[in-house]
């Protein structure tokens, strides 16, 4: 794929990015300055998704807003999902069951994407959105996929890796991580203590679906799940064994 078609994509995600932060109709010359790109750019993007019906025009005030066409077409899309469908309704006992935020995620090239995020009941608590990205070394379901690699691939990973500190808690030490992940292993779950968010701590363990490695994390506010780890880590653990004796059968 060509840079200009690259850089058309990434335009047209920044045009509805702009409608989702400003939750309201926006003229041209807002959404070029807006995402910063200039005005013949956007009008030649508009035009296009006005075309395809993801667009409509507002008279008064003169503006644009999305349609329901692509909220529907994620919709379809989503609910089809190979991995998503099957697991969604377990993370959710799993929700239940702790109260916390349940997030599954995977590895995709450096990262962790969070691919499903099921936020807890209670009114403070850990929030974050599918499609997120975080750091392996920091977050607990980057632990949790580290921890499936085999001692001396990890050690590849890391070799020349310099590992960012996201807070003051972040293992930044080669030594440190390893040892970590390493211990947590045979524990059988992974715990971050405020490593990727100030005062966030979670629990996270990892399993194969369809070939795929994933990990599922319980995460919320330290003062709750300071004193209940191994609780958490016991009924995640479970729903894991369930996703994958699940899986197993079908």
């Amino acid at each position: 794929m060509s840079g200009v078609n690259v850089t058309a994509i990434e335009r047209m995600i920044d045009i509805f990015e702009a409608f989702q932060a400003s939750q309201r109709p926006l003229s041209l010359t807002d959404l070029s300055e807006v995402v910063g790109i200039p005005k013949s750019t956007c009008h030649a993007i508009v035009a296009t998704l006005m075309a395809r019906g993801y667009l409509y025009t507002l008279s008064r005030p003169r503006a644009l807003y999305p349609t329901k066409r692509m909220y529907d077409v994620m919709r379809d899309v989503f609910a089809k999902d190979p991995l998503i469908e099957h697991v969604t309704p377990v993370l959710e006992r799993l929700r239940d069951a702790t109260r916390e935020t349940v997030i599954l995620g995977k590895r995709q090239g450096d990262s962790v994407i969070y691919l499903q995020v099921i936020e807890g009941h209670h009114a403070i608590r850990y929030s974050a959105k599918p499609g997120e990205f975080k750091p392996l070394h920091s977050s607990s379901i980057g632990k949790a996929l580290l921890g499936s690699l085999k001692e001396p691939e990890l050690r590849a990973w890391l070799e020349g890796r310099e590992l960012a500190p996201i807070t003051p808690a972040t293992k930044t030490g080669h030594d440190a991580l390893v040892q970590d992940v390493l211990e947590s292993r045979k524990m059988g779950y992974f715990v971050t203590r405020g490593e990727n968010v100030s005062d966030v701590w979670a629990v996270a363990a990892f399993l194969t679906l369809n070939n795929e490695t994933l990990a599922v994390a319980v995460a919320g506010p330290r003062h709750r799940i300071e004193g209940n780890v191994v609780e958490c880590a016991n009924l995640l653990v479970a729903t894991c064994s369930f996703l994958a004796r699940q899986q197993a059968r079908a």
